[in-house]
């Protein structure tokens, strides 16, 4: 069974690291930063990094990609669509790929970059800057319909997928959902679940998509409250959800 773990990096990134224990061969997602990668195998000399997994080409995601590939040979797989460091495999729509003993199948998710790509796997999702935990990434290069259909898309998956973001952003991303739902009991619960984690240190990733359907006022477009508040906000009836999801996305820029 494939472990799953985060190994911090920069102020608020996770580099997600898969462990297959029979093998003793490792996967990580992301790695802005190959010191915390380069770490953890000096502590565990036993295990071989094997695969390299990219969503996007961000520095805070790209950034140790060279050097962790100097030093293991580890397969990268990135973004067809955009330009990865030391990329060994180009991943376009619907691909799937083997890591670890687990098939991943690839969706290509425009929004925060154009070529952005996220890793499924039964009930694991891999989705870097696309779905964060109560939020989304901002629209660096695609558009406001390109990414709520980015979002209308993952948020399809099965109910329990747990959702692996790449950024500790749940405080701050649920303070703006409180401003859009301020009725919403759920997120009030998460609230006070997410400031005890965070009060201990503790990580609050990764999230289900159940629970951000219940939270996350980027995938409640269609929900009554949260078009009159985005409505509110624009002074203007936004008749589809991809316009409520424009008017919210405008909204938490300057929150």
């Amino acid at each position: 069974m494939i472990q799953i773990s985060a190994l911090p990096a920069f102020t608020d990134n996770y580099i997600w690291l898969l462990q297959d224990p029979s093998t003793q061969r490792c996967a990580v997602v992301d790695p802005g930063d190959a010191a915390p990668v380069l770490a953890w195998l000096k502590q565990n000399p036993e295990w071989a990094l094997s695969d390299i997994l990219i969503t996007h080409h961000h520095h805070d995601h790209v950034g140790g990609v060279e050097h962790l590939k100097r030093v293991t040979d580890a397969k990268v797989y990135g973004p067809a669509n955009e330009k990865i460091p030391a990329r060994d495999v180009a991943l376009n729509d619907n691909d799937r790929i083997s890591v670890l003993g687990w098939d991943f199948d690839i969706y290509t998710v425009p929004g925060h970059t154009l070529g952005h790509i996220a890793f499924y796997h039964l009930g694991v999702l891999f989705c870097g800057d696309t779905l964060f935990a109560a939020g989304c990434g901002r629209l660096f290069e695609g558009t406001p319909a390109q990414m709520h259909t980015s979002l209308e898309r993952l948020a399809a998956l099965p109910a329990d997928t747990l959702v692996y973001c790449t950024h500790e952003y749940t405080q701050s991303n649920l303070k703006f959902a409180q401003a859009v739902e301020p009725d919403n009991a759920d997120i009030a619960q998460r609230v006070e679940i997410v400031r005890q984690l965070r009060e201990r240190g503790e990580i609050t990733l990764p999230s289900n998509l159940a629970l951000e359907k219940r939270t996350n006022p980027f995938l409640r477009t269609s929900e009554t409250s949260v078009k009159q508040k985005a409505d509110e906000r624009s002074g203007r009836d936004n008749r589809s959800g991809a316009e409520v999801f424009a008017s919210l996305r405008a909204w938490k820029d300057k929150f």
